[in-house]
């Protein structure tokens, strides 16, 4: 019995722009019927490398296959398995939800009776049926991205590209797209994800792959990309925000990496790094809660107090740190 290919595979992806190397070989394979995250700043290569295995883009080098067919040569092909939403809603605001949904699903070779049946059924699963009537300038934010993404689903494709779908959308509208991602995806779908939120790969992709520079740094499960950056993390909440320097020089020399300040004056996070300790591999857990005991008690015999302690996995933004030496894009670098 021959087994399905991968949703998509990319060995080597090269895409150039004059002197400037967009794509710098990048690598994937994403398995049919998950999430798979694409994490990175601002141009990391991202959008790039969507529109290369979307077939918008010619490669310069490399291969990329989409359910075994290749995008350069089976560009066709792809273009029938596929769907693609960008990083803006691109409905027409002088048209209703249900026009929209019609007119594209006419173009794509419904019949009329059958455009405005899909146009209803999906404008009902997208929570839009109140607004169907109404147009589209007149949608908030969130009602405009869930309208975009219902287009991409008026034929249901293998494999769905969603290029940063929850950029600038306020706290409930992202929640509302997450819970239709997962509801794609729980009827077979693919999705490769694109986005700057760790908290959104963190929520929703099964593997995530950090792009910086156009290459890919780092790809695994969550769980191998917060391991690979050490032991755990320690967060404490100190007493006296005056002596939070001198805690964070103990807390460094004990855990052995840099204790990252946090907005809140009396709060600091520090990773424990892996040390030499023999068996460290299979006893993580064990390791991480006796450096941080240790790290507990220096600070307790320096005389400082400490008012909350939490020993847990790294985060994804502790993982992106570590991986590229900046933190994360902040959502004021994002409006930017």
């Amino acid at each position: 019995m021959t087994s399905s290919p991968p949703a998509i595979e990319a060995h080597g992806l090269v895409k150039t722009f004059g002197a400037n190397r967009a794509v710098d070989g990048v690598d994937l394979v994403v398995d049919p019927g998950t999430v798979y995250g694409l994490l990175g700043p601002n141009g990391a290569g991202k959008t790039t490398t969507v529109k290369l295995l979307a077939t918008l883009l010619k490669p310069d080098g490399g291969e990329a296959r989409v359910f075994g067919h290749d995008v350069a040569s089976e560009a066709d092909r792809v273009r029938s398995l596929i769907s693609l939403t960008g990083q803006y809603a691109s409905v027409d605001e002088d048209l209703t939800g249900t026009e929209n949904l019609v007119l594209l699903s006419r173009l794509i070779g419904y019949s009329k009776p059958q455009a405005r049946s899909r146009a209803a059924d999906l404008l009902d699963a997208f929570g839009l049926t109140e607004a169907a009537g109404r147009q589209a300038k007149g949608y908030s934010g969130g009602m405009r991205r869930r309208l975009d993404i219902a287009a991409s689903l008026l034929s249901t494709p293998r494999l769905l590209f969603l290029d940063e779908p929850t950029t600038g959308l306020d706290p409930r509208s992202r929640n509302q797209v997450w819970d239709i991602v997962r509801a794609v995806v729980a009827q077979g779908t693919t999705v490769l994800l694109t986005t700057q939120y760790l908290d959104e790969a963190d929520q929703l992709a099964s593997r995530i792959a950090v792009i910086d520079r156009g290459r890919v740094i780092a790809e695994g499960t969550k769980g191998d990309l917060k391991a690979s950056v050490g032991l755990g993390s320690v967060h404490v909440r100190l007493r006296d925000p005056d002596r939070r320097d001198e805690a964070a020089t103990l807390l460094t020399t004990i855990l052995g990496s840099d204790a990252q300040r946090e907005s809140d004056p009396v709060a600091l996070t520090v990773r424990i790094e892996p040390g030499d300790e023999p068996g460290a591999a299979g006893t993580a857990t064990a390791l991480a809660a006796d450096r941080s005991a240790t790290a507990l008690r220096a600070l307790a015999d320096a005389g400082i107090v400490v008012d909350t302690f939490s020993l847990g996995q790294p985060s994804l933004d502790e993982v992106f740190l570590a991986l590229t030496d900046r933190p994360a894009t902040t959502d004021e670098e994002r409006a930017a």
